[in-house]
């Protein structure tokens, strides 16, 4: 089942030049890029993406890396990618990911954890619809898709 998932690499991937790197991972394993776009956001996108932890300690200091620097949006398309993008990604907190994801080869605090991707089909699109426009999202088949994906 194709789906769509929101990714974004956090001021702390950007700025340690890892953007190449967590990238090529996600189209080596046959992921692809539908959209992307470079910004810095602002306080009033950073409260409502992260509006679901407003009422915990550490919203503020969220909100407050979250605006420091340019992050690297995107929209990743795949079958089941949702899932799959998160074991790609590793746990929430570094120092439980595995080695081999991007949180544990490249991130060591939970407050620095490199990347952020939607948890669920209802994040997915909540996030997208916040950070991209429909006509923003491009669709297109790779040369290779059915070397990537079995035949339903």
């Amino acid at each position: 089942m194709k789906e769509k998932s929101f990714l974004m690499l956090k001021p702390d991937a950007v700025k340690r030049k890892l953007a190449g790197k967590i990238i090529t991972r996600l189209e080596e394993k046959g992921l692809k890029i539908v959209a992307a776009r470079m910004l810095i956001i602002d306080d009033d996108l950073a409260k409502e993406h992260y509006g679901e932890h407003k009422e915990k300690p550490f919203f503020k200091d969220l909100v407050d890396y979250i605006t420091s620097g340019p992050v690297l949006a995107m929209v990743i398309e795949g079958n089941e990618c949702i899932s799959l993008i998160r074991k790609i990604v590793g746990a929430t907190n570094p120092k439980e990911a595995d080695l081999g994801t991007i949180r544990g080869d490249y991130a060591i605090d939970t407050g620095r954890n490199i990347i952020h991707a939607s948890d669920s089909p209802g994040s997915a699109e909540r996030e997208i619809a916040l950070f991209f426009s429909e006509d923003e999202i491009c669709s297109y088949t790779l040369p290779d898709e059915e070397l990537i994906y079995e035949e339903p």
